[in-house]
């Protein structure tokens, strides 16, 4: 796109600021994972990350509100941001969860899980610094989404492995319940992963 209003611009900015997030909220989920437990301090951080990121939605909710000419259709504005959000309050979830239940330290294909939602959150960084320039910056786009897709792919391939790992070797039934439904908390987060691509093309072959 060229010729970009300062407006237009800011709605740029605004994503980019809110992948800031994301990356950053996944990048300490995964520290945390390697961790024996999580303390209130961890789970504090979580959740200033998560005001952080609806912050920013707010902003571009407010935006488009008050703004008449938007560089991509409204409806895509708002799901873009509307994910991105999610992807922040399910890694919250995630460990306010960990918390709660008091678990030990997370199963290294629980770890690998978080592993594949924060490679997934670098593709969606790269493809979100090109929406501004999607002309010339398509492929790229394209690229991190089937990228997104992989991961995704892998992601539900190790969350049933994980899980039947959990009933074959687990005896207690309350640590069953525990790590069954942190599980699903971060596989979700993926399937927000490929939300976002999803997203994504879907504007790249609108607007090339």
């Amino acid at each position: 796109m060229f010729g970009l209003s300062p407006k237009e611009d800011k709605f740029y900015l605004l994503f980019t600021q809110s992948t800031q997030v994301v990356s950053k909220t996944l990048k300490r989920l995964q520290d945390i994972m390697q961790q024996d437990s999580v303390s209130s301090e961890d789970a504090a951080q979580m959740h200033r990350f998560e005001h952080e990121a609806d912050n920013i939605t707010n902003q571009i909710m407010e935006r488009l509100n008050s703004t008449f000419i938007t560089p991509l259709d409204r409806e895509d504005i708002y799901k873009l941001a509307q994910v991105l959000d999610d992807i922040v309050d399910f890694a919250e979830g995630t460990v306010e969860r960990m918390l709660l239940y008091r678990t030990g330290k997370p199963s290294l294909g629980a770890q690998e899980l978080v592993h594949l939602v924060e490679l997934a959150t670098q593709q969606i960084q790269s493809a979100f610094s090109c929406l501004g320039n999607i002309h010339f910056k398509k492929t790229i786009i394209l690229a991190a989404a089937e990228e997104i897709y992989h991961l995704e792919s892998a992601g539900d391939k190790l969350y049933r492995q994980e899980v039947a790992r959990l009933f074959e070797f687990e005896k207690d039934p309350i640590e069953i319940i525990k790590w069954k439904e942190i599980l699903e908390h971060i596989e979700t987060t993926l399937d927000h992963c490929e939300s976002i691509a999803d997203l994504l093309k879907s504007v790249v072959l609108k607007y090339d």
